[in-house]
């Protein structure tokens, strides 16, 4: 089956910034043992949809396990306040959360300040780089990261678990490449498009899945706008990216 290698998307860190900032958690005081959970909940649900696993993924799985390990050994009583913080597991876990934290900041920056830039027009520019600078596609959210999709699309798959079809239907064989037909014909007829709306049509779980990855894929390979509404942050919009002056609708 087609796999997609998560690594080319994001990795370990920034998953556990994703559950700190969903669940509003201090990163000073990182409850451990609810964020392994949550975190080998999340590796077994990209095995569970075929997404390679790269071994950072794994090493930092290891490294939350070791910490909880740690934590439920007893602490000496008389131990010092201050060495007892400085010897606190969970410290260096922080420190790099904290050191990736102000890398990804200053990255966004950057990425704001080439925006502004993008939008300056220079004395002489001709009506095509005014289009391109113009295009209403740079409106989409560079931020938004592959865990707000994974979230979304585990929602929708729960609710299709809960929901199973009540008549035995003939198995379906997909592909990666079918359903990227699929979606680009879709969002052709449609235009901008909800994610959501566009995943609720499919009744089978493969066929499900498998559209998933398709739009994973196209936002890899740059053909696809994801935007987030502003009302809510486990809406997303999908659109395709057209170069030059032509229309995503």
């Amino acid at each position: 089956m087609y796999r997609v290698s998560l690594d080319n998307f994001e990795g370990p860190l920034d998953l556990l910034l994703f559950f700190i900032k969903r669940d509003e958690i201090d990163i000073y005081d990182i409850p451990i043992a609810y964020i392994t959970e949550e975190f080998l909940g999340y590796i077994r649900f990209m095995e569970e949809l075929d997404i390679d696993v790269a071994g950072e993924f794994i090493l930092m799985a290891s490294t939350l396990m070791a910490i909880k390990a740690k934590l439920l050994i007893p602490q000496a009583a008389e131990a010092d306040a201050d060495d007892m913080l400085e010897e606190d597991p969970r410290l260096q876990l922080t420190r790099q959360l904290l050191e990736y934290k102000r890398f990804k900041e200053a990255a966004k920056k950057m990425r704001d300040l080439e925006a502004q830039a993008v939008k300056v027009y220079r004395r002489g520019m001709d009506d095509e780089e005014l289009l391109d600078n113009a295009d209403p596609a740079k409106e989409a959210l560079q931020e938004l990261t592959i865990f707000q999709l994974m979230e979304t699309f585990k929602e929708l798959m729960e609710k299709a678990k809960a929901n199973p079809p009540v008549h035995k239907v003939q198995k379906r064989v997909t592909t990666i490449a079918r359903q990227t037909a699929f979606v680009k014909q879709y969002l052709k007829e449609k235009g901008r498009s909800s994610f959501k709306i566009l995943l609720q049509q499919i009744e089978d779980k493969l066929v499900l899945v498998t559209t998933f990855l398709a739009i994973l894929d196209m936002a890899k390979e740059g053909t696809l706008w994801i935007y987030t509404s502003e009302d809510d942050a486990a809406e997303f919009e999908i659109d395709l990216r057209i170069q030059g002056s032509e229309s995503g609708s």
